[in-house]
């Protein structure tokens, strides 16, 4: 498989990109599921993973990877990866739908910390205490965002939906870990385009499923913004795989973390949204948390390496 050089500022940029455009597409998830628009989930998951096809196939073309680029080895861990990937963006869709942006964002930022626990449970990996310590950091972080909504359980109608709200979104950060774990399975022989395309196939069924469940007729603007958010996926997916083509997943994974300066900005000017003290104290212990496993993980991989190059016969 080609490899490219390291530039690593080029995977920072193209990262950043990918993160921008995703929380613009979350937005647009929001704004045509309430303000009057009503798009059930389904719909929206359906319109997200469809339109993301044409995009990517592009990409694959312009690539010349059309052929090797969609082909499987595995298909039913595609089928379950798919299924369990389907069911999370159905959830978070949901929440953004119930919960202020910045909230649902901060929520969702559980997922890295649960992949943690789930590779240890179902990958065998050996988890530190180091880690442990600061994946149970982050999760007292995300029952900090959770804590108003949770508390909130006999208040008015509008305080149930924020309750139901928050569980969505926990259900939501859960299955993107669950699917993660698919994905480390997937990628020992598989590529990551036929994994990208495969799970748009999939979701594209599976939100077609929901069609008996009620879909909404969209207005001509809202079927363009149905639409939108699913380009901006594509481009979203194509902008991250290539982060990874330039820069260690180590040095790029914290700027995941720029989507909550996005989502504050875009929850307080688009839909008027102020972030709570609560909900910036939680989304700062679980940030905090994400990004010092990361920074341990890349010191105990420099130092792997470097063992490993003290160890190789020279010359």
């Amino acid at each position: 498989m080609e490899t490219q050089p390291q530039r690593p500022i080029r995977g920072i940029l193209l990262k950043c990109s990918s993160v921008t455009v995703f929380t613009v597409m979350a937005a647009l998830v929001k704004t045509t599921s309430d303000g009057g628009l009503g798009i059930p989930p389904g719909q929206q998951v359906f319109f997200r993973s469809f339109f993301a096809l044409p995009v990517i196939l592009l990409w694959l073309v312009m690539r010349g990877e059309m052929r090797v680029g969609l082909r499987t080895f595995r298909p039913m861990g595609h089928f379950y990866r798919g299924i369990v990937g389907t069911a999370a963006m159905a959830l978070n869709f949901w929440a953004l739908a119930l919960l202020p942006f910045p909230e649902a964002t901060a929520i969702g930022y559980a997922a890295p910390l649960l992949v943690v626990i789930f590779a240890a449970m179902f990958l065998g990996e050996n988890v530190r205490i180091f880690r442990l310590g600061m994946v149970a950091m982050g999760l007292v972080g995300v029952l900090i965002v959770l804590s108003p909504q949770l508390l909130a359980g006999e208040g008015t109608g509008d305080d149930l939906l924020r309750t139901l709200g928050a569980v969505v979104a926990l259900g939501g950060a859960s299955c993107a870990a669950l699917a993660q774990i698919f994905i480390r399975k997937l990628v020992v022989e598989e590529r990551t385009s036929a994994i990208v395309f495969w799970f748009s196939v999939t979701s594209s069924v599976l939100g077609l499923m929901t069609l008996p469940f009620g879909w909404a007729v969209p207005t001509p603007k809202t079927f363009a913004l149905l639409v939108t958010m699913g380009l901006l996926g594509g481009v979203g997916q194509i902008l991250l795989t290539s982060a990874y083509r330039y820069a260690d997943a180590s040095l790029i994974a914290p700027f995941d973390y720029v989507s909550m300066i996005l989502a504050i900005a875009i929850g307080w000017y688009v839909f008027g949204e102020a972030p709570t003290a609560v909900v910036l104290t939680g989304a700062g212990i679980v940030i905090l948390a994400g990004i010092l496993i990361i920074l341990r993980e890349r010191r105990l991989g420099l130092e792997r390496n470097r063992q490993r190059k003290a160890m190789t016969p020279q010359g």
